[in-house]
């Protein structure tokens, strides 16, 4: 007997389950996702280069609206110049450059007036102006910048030129760091040639162990407040206690604000000479040094200083 087939007898209501994805269907499926991630990822690359160029532009608008204006003291600037130096870069930034700064010359000289800084240095309590202190060169500032941040940026440049200064021989004739900078104030305003500095110095040495007068010029000028272009003359019996032509010894305070080169030859005097006179040589910015008095004089008469 042949067994009949028989009929599946479904419950009502059943379904039954459909067949899984065929294989093209699943590579469209996976072809599908990583178009839709690539896309993605285009977006978010597109995004973040917009964010860094505009990032990158504010930037550079940055730094064009904050570049740095500059000051320049030259070497033997007085607290005075550099106070006049101060407004006339602030007259050229507001008129070139359309910028206010903060700087002001006269808040400067207030700055500078009176500080207890020169006493450390010339061993006592006295209260002095920042005179010598004030270490010229070139510094840069912003439209905010202060004048005080200003005064204290020189101060720092002149603490690291200081101490790079071997100080023994100027202890060993009795002289304070004050002493020496004072010095060094002087040979700024008197040697024009950097080679004659140390010469320069040596003749104040020199004068100074002789106990004579320094008969500096550069030193009453200083004290009268007098411009170069001013006479003498008339003021040469002057009791300003800056008169080195009649006072003995160094005048009170530095008379300028030195460079290193000037700083170091008040430390190193050159002592393999022993000249007492300086005299500038007629047309030039050199010097003639001698030991001799008579010859001092003879050279003042032959080159029309004296009659």
């Amino acid at each position: 007997m042949v067994d009949q087939p028989r009929k599946l007898s479904l419950p009502p209501g059943y379904t039954p389950p459909r067949r899984g994805p065929n294989r093209w269907q699943i590579y469209r499926r996976r072809l599908f996702a990583l178009l839709v991630l690539g896309g993605l990822i285009g977006v978010l690359y597109l995004v973040v280069n917009v964010a860094l160029d505009r990032g990158s532009h504010t930037r550079s608008t940055t730094t064009a609206v904050v570049k740095p204006l500059k000051i320049i003291f030259p070497e033997g600037f007085t607290r005075r110049d550099m106070a006049a130096r101060i407004a006339s870069v602030d007259e050229i930034a507001r008129t070139e450059r359309g910028v206010k700064p903060t700087l002001s010359a006269s808040k400067y000289m207030k700055l500078t007036r009176s500080s207890q800084l020169p006493a450390q240095y010339a061993g006592d309590r006295k209260a002095r102006a920042l005179e010598g202190f004030l270490f010229p060169a070139t510094y840069d500032f912003l439209r905010s910048t202060t004048t005080e941040q200003l005064v204290s940026d020189q101060l720092v440049a002149f603490r690291s030129a200081w101490k790079t200064l071997d100080l023994r021989y100027a202890r060993s004739k009795n002289l304070t760091r004050y002493d020496v900078l004072i010095i060094a104030s002087m040979i700024e305003k008197e040697a024009f040639s950097p080679d004659e500095r140390a010469k320069v110095s040596g003749v104040i040495y020199n004068r100074l162990h002789d106990r004579m007068t320094l008969g500096i010029d550069a030193t009453l000028r200083y004290g009268l407040n007098l411009k170069p272009t001013q006479p003498l003359a008339p003021h040469l019996n002057s009791s300003s206690s800056y008169n080195t032509g009649r006072r003995q010894g160094l005048p009170p305070t530095p008379i300028a604000n030195p460079g290193l080169a000037s700083m170091q030859a008040a430390a190193h005097p050159d002592r393999r000479h022993q000249y007492l006179y300086y005299l500038r040589k007629p047309g030039t910015q050199r010097h003639y040094f001698t030991a001799s008095a008579a010859d001092f004089i003879n050279h003042e008469r032959a080159w029309g200083y004296i009659k």
